[in-house]
């Protein structure tokens, strides 16, 4: 009967000292500061096979989009592997005219200068480099900003 009731104030104890929100468990993350960055709602979400991911850069004292910010998307799988760099799709506010576009217009969000405004992000659910499409699952887009993370959100692949 003792080790129950020792087992019971363990588990307790443990429940206790536990974050609230276990890693994973929020939707999207948008920490603020210099160069913040947010997401709005992927869609669609699931997806299968491409999705749109609007995103914002700057805060709202950046409102001009003067300032210019490096930025960088990243979609990875659950093993936090890179699994692909989403696409700009539309952009409202400036863009650095050093970038290299695809064939489709279309330039990949890596180490993209950009001023503050809201963005788009297209990703056609193949894996980068092998043209293979997706596997089903949960995949996190992360959302780099002058070289730290500024965001991150949930997106389900299924097929």
């Amino acid at each position: 009967m003792f080790h129950r009731w020792a087992a019971l104030v363990l588990v307790l104890a443990f429940w206790a000292m536990s974050p609230k929100n276990a890693a994973g468990q929020g939707k999207t993350t948008s920490p603020r500061g210099p160069g913040a960055g947010a997401f709005g709602n992927p869609y669609p979400n699931p997806f299968n096979p491409e999705v749109h991911i609007p995103f914002t850069v700057g805060d709202s004292a950046c409102t001009d989009g003067s300032r210019q910010h490096e930025v960088s998307l990243q979609i990875k799988n659950v093993l936090a592997q890179v699994v692909a760099i989403p696409l700009l799709e539309v952009a409202t506010q400036s863009v650095s005219s050093s970038v290299v576009a695809s064939a489709d217009g279309r330039t990949p969000i890596a180490r993209l200068r950009l001023g503050c405004g809201n963005y788009s992000a297209y990703w056609s659910g193949n894996v980068q480099g092998s043209g293979k499409e997706a596997a089903s699952g949960t995949y996190v887009v992360v959302l780099i900003v002058d070289g730290s993370v500024k965001g991150t959100t949930r997106i389900f692949n299924r097929k």
